[in-house]
């Protein structure tokens, strides 16, 4: 069955920098787009990056965008996000996610909190 399993999650002072990263199974990884989301306490839960399945095209949030990397590596069926310049805002459980045959699959999350 799909499995998806987040890691890299954190504490990082405002301004620091952490990679979280997705290991995906269960699905043919490099024919599916990926997502990463996040979910902020009190907040619904928003896209933050995308990733067309050869990894050609990415999409941001406004809210991320420059500060945040979104890549894949499809022989190690693994999704990344490159996290720079963190601010107290970005604090949040980041989700990986995958849209199998309609059907969308999600990780467990990792915890990033940004705080001094």
């Amino acid at each position: 069955q799909v499995q998806l399993v987040e890691s890299g999650g954190g504490l990082v002072q405002p301004g620091g920098s952490l990679r979280l990263s997705c290991a995906a199974s269960g699905f043919t990884f490099s024919s599916y787009r990926m997502s990463w989301y996040r979910q902020a306490p009190g907040k619904e839960r928003e896209l933050v990056a995308t990733i067309t399945s050869a990894g050609g095209s990415k999409n941001y949030a406004d809210s991320v965008m420059g500060r945040f990397t979104i890549s894949r590596d499809n022989a190690k069926n693994a999704v990344y996000l490159q996290m720079n310049s963190l601010k107290p805002e970005d604090t949040a459980v980041y989700y990986c996610n995958a849209r199998v045959n309609f059907v969308d699959y999600w990780g467990q999350g990792t915890r990033v909190t940004v705080s001094s």
